[in-house]
């Protein structure tokens, strides 16, 4: 039998674990059965002891995976629906344990401790739904874009829509890129300035959208608006039901959800910089200019986002069939970890300033840095087509 026939035959060793990603909608649920159970209130913060505590010690205990499916097999992956209803459930598990969870803050009978914790329990489905979002928004079946567009309205990030894949993509690792963090930023100056700057670059990219098609801004075909009122109708619609005081615990889900999205974003392209050609413009993105980490249960959860340099290089391959490369700089750890220590900066920089050194041979000069009076440069010049 030929290599090539034996490769058509191969079969991916997690098809049956990447189910497991279903468990993140459910956390809220989780949580009520525990203190149910136990009587322990504090088990209310269930779902940031899940992720940040549980998963990186399954990292640890389970270690990395960096095999790649062959490239006769990923035409077949591709096409395989099995992956994408993976992906699909992860709504109305995740819409379902929202309304549930507005359920328990309206009954009044979990305290001030109690809504905090199933707060921050539902702010992790949140910041997870956003990466759902993330694998859906990059494909080009309609379905799945509106799907994406629905998975944002929880975190009030739609928006996330259009500067993720008309913004981000185009400037990832320049300093022109309000999601690319810089060497010698911590995540605390990042936080606010990715999120004026990402709200900031949808509006002007979807304008000067509509303005070539000779559509007003202001209107029901911007994408952008309709994001946000999508989830004014959702959070409408949830205090309608529930009463306004599920509203503050609605917010600040949501907040902790954005949150959690931005943590990842900092640690994707930290530091990292693509180099100005001779014309002057950004040479093309390529798989060194993303953190990699082949964490094998993270990536599980995560539908293999910390493949994070594959999907930079070909954004339209489906998670299943995202590979590793050597040439990609590797975090020491999974995503769990990483986040956990991005919220301290002086153990951030003690951990991945000597890797980003390291990666470009000890030359600061060839890093994406921090200015010293913090300012954004100047916008490049190069266009965002859409």
């Amino acid at each position: 039998m030929s290599r090539d026939a034996d490769n058509v035959r191969w079969r991916d060793p997690k098809r049956l674990w990447w189910p497991l990603a279903l468990a993140v909608p459910t956390l809220p649920w989780q949580a009520g059965v525990l203190v149910h159970v136990t009587g322990v209130a504090a088990l209310w913060w269930w779902g940031p002891f899940f992720a940040f505590v549980l998963v990186p010690l399954l990292d640890l205990i389970t270690g990395t995976d960096g095999a790649n499916p062959p490239e006769t097999a990923v035409e077949r992956l591709e096409q395989d629906r099995y992956y994408r209803w993976c992906t699909y459930l992860y709504l109305p598990l995740q819409f379902a344990a929202l309304v549930w969870a507005c359920r328990q803050w309206a009954g009044g009978a979990l305290g001030v401790t109690g809504s905090f914790g199933l707060a921050a329990t539902t702010g992790v489905v949140a910041g997870v739904a956003i990466n759902t979002a993330h694998e859906l928004g990059h494909k080009k079946e309609q379905v799945e874009r509106r799907l994406s567009r629905l998975a944002l309205a929880q975190s009030c990030y739609g928006h996330f829509y259009v500067e993720h894949n008309h913004g981000h993509h185009v400037r990832v690792a320049t300093p022109e890129d309000p999601a690319s963090s810089r060497r010698g930023e911590s995540f605390w100056l990042f936080l606010p300035r990715t999120v004026t700057g990402s709200a900031r670059s949808a509006w002007l990219l979807e304008r000067r959208r509509l303005q070539r098609r000779g559509r007003p801004t202001w209107s029901r075909h911007n994408d952008v608006l309709t994001a946000w009122a999508l989830s004014v109708a959702l959070f409408s619609a949830l205090g309608a039901v529930f009463g306004p005081v599920v509203l503050p615990w609605l917010l600040l889900q949501a907040v902790l959800g954005v949150g959690l999205l931005e943590s990842v974003n900092y640690l994707e392209h930290y530091g990292l910089l693509r180099q100005r050609r001779s014309d002057g413009r950004y040479e093309r993105v390529t798989p060194r200019h993303s953190w990699n980490s082949d964490n094998t249960v993270s990536n599980l959860f995560l539908f293999q986002l910390q493949r994070h340099s594959d999907h930079h290089a070909n954004p339209l391959r489906r998670y299943q069939t995202l590979r590793h490369f050597d040439e990609a700089p590797q975090l020491p750890a999974g995503y769990a970890a990483m986040i956990v220590l991005a919220w301290v900066p002086p153990l951030w920089r003690r951990v991945m300033d000597p890797r980003l050194l390291a990666h470009y041979g000890g030359d600061t000069a060839l890093t994406n840095t921090r200015t010293p009076t913090g300012r954004r440069p100047a916008p490049s010049t190069s266009p965002a087509r859409r």
